[in-house]
């Protein structure tokens, strides 16, 4: 007797060949009653792996959630709480599915030209929703893909998300035409409606189910500190907890401690960041196409990186000598006007460009400052840009 799995993969095979759906639904129908969306996951993943694309399987997707959506809606899992990651993302989807509900009235004018102001609007309002899909895909996503291999069909989601932006992108241009073409506009209206409801839906059914079933009270923890990073769109930014994420991602079961591990016994940099050997630091810093130099906050000379080409010599001897020694003479006042500057927040950055023989060369100059705002010191960064600024037109190719 074929198992429950094998029993929805093939169901899902008999509707990729477009086979008759009422009798494969008549066939599968006791193992579609109680799929779960971390299946669907699962079923996703496996034709991910078997080679096929995001961009074929999402029209699929929708016709297996029509499917599926009685089960799925009918599942039984732990809600979140409030004050949490999912609840505030939740909201959030609430938020934007009342917006879409007032406008509906907006829709079945007979003259869509003449709601232009009230269509921008609402394309103003979607746009803000772009926060929550970025949140998705820089939080939640990864942490699902370090918890679970079977996660690949957010592949799918993020392409829906990226159809979604093409949408908005497209009929924003169209709405803010002096020739707005109409009849195009009722189509696009109609595609905004269907993919951010699709997006609300598939949330709700499938991404946030899965997620309370393979992550943790602390998972969900660490990911809220860093949502902190985003817009909460049309919802009250809530108040940040006082907590030190680092302890939330490098403790014993935090998404970064596999990978702390794995580094070995070298001393770690560890930051909310990320982390990495002192050896990764240095070889990433001296990669860099530019010079760098830090100057710490008693005007002494800290650090220097050593590119392949750098443009102005340094050498180990000027660890802990005065800036202002490094400088000719006559252009010492400016490098102590920047400083005094920075220390004392007149300004935050500096920037100059010199022709130096071939060299077309920009110099910035930043001040670091600790998150009170305390003064640090100043960085300086050089790059020979004459190449930069000769560039035209894309390129989006590897070369040969």
């Amino acid at each position: 007797m074929s198992s429950h799995k094998e029993n929805l993969t093939q169901f899902v095979e008999g509707l990729i060949n477009k086979e008759d759906v009422q009798k494969l639904y008549q066939t599968y129908e006791a193992d579609i009653q109680v799929i779960t969306p971390m299946e669907v996951f699962e079923m996703m993943s496996a034709r991910m792996r078997a080679g096929e694309t995001p961009q074929a399987l999402l029209p699929f997707v929708d016709k297996l959630i029509n499917v599926f959506y009685m089960p799925l809606k009918g599942f039984q899992w732990q809600r979140p709480a409030p004050d949490t990651f999912l609840n505030y993302l939740m909201l959030e989807n609430d938020a934007l599915i009342g917006i879409l509900e007032a406008f509906k009235n907006v829709i079945k004018s007979s003259h869509l030209i003449d709601e232009k102001p009230a269509i921008a609007k609402l394309l103003k309002q979607c746009f803000a929703y772009e926060s929550h899909l970025q949140k998705l895909e820089n939080i939640l996503f990864p942490y699902l893909e370090k918890r679970n291999n079977h996660f690949e069909g957010l592949k799918i989601m993020w392409t829906l998300h990226d159809e979604t932006r093409r949408i908005m992108k497209t009929m924003d241009a169209n709405v803010s035409r002096l020739d707005t073409n109409e009849a195009l506009l009722k189509v696009q209206l109609g595609q905004l409606y269907f993919k951010l409801y699709g997006l609300v839906q598939k949330q709700d059914l499938l991404l946030f189910p899965a997620a309370t079933s393979c992550l943790s009270d602390a998972d969900f923890l660490a990911m809220h500190m860093q949502s902190f990073d985003y817009v909460f769109p049309y919802i009250s930014r809530p108040e940040k907890p006082d907590i030190a994420l680092e302890t939330l991602l490098y403790e014993h079961g935090g998404v970064a401690y596999e990978y702390q591990e794995m580094l070995g016994d070298e001393k770690l940099i560890q930051t909310e960041t990320g982390i990495m050997t002192i050896t990764q630091m240095i070889q990433m810093l001296n990669h860099l196409p530019v010079d760098i130099t830090f100057v710490d906050a008693e005007d002494k000379v800290a650090f220097f990186t050593k590119p392949k080409k750098r443009i102005f010599p340094r050498s180990p001897a000027v660890i802990g000598r005065d800036v202002r020694n490094c400088h000719p003479a006559e252009s010492v006042h400016v490098v102590e006007r920047i400083l005094e500057d920075f220390r004392n927040g007149v300004r935050d950055q500096e920037t100059f460009w010199i022709q130096m023989k071939e060299m077309f060369i920009l110099i910035q100059y930043f001040a670091v400052r600790d998150e009170s705002g305390q003064y640090m010191g100043t960085l300086e960064v050089s790059q020979e840009i004459g190449e930069i600024r000769r560039l035209t037109g894309e390129k989006r190719l590897l070369s040969s």
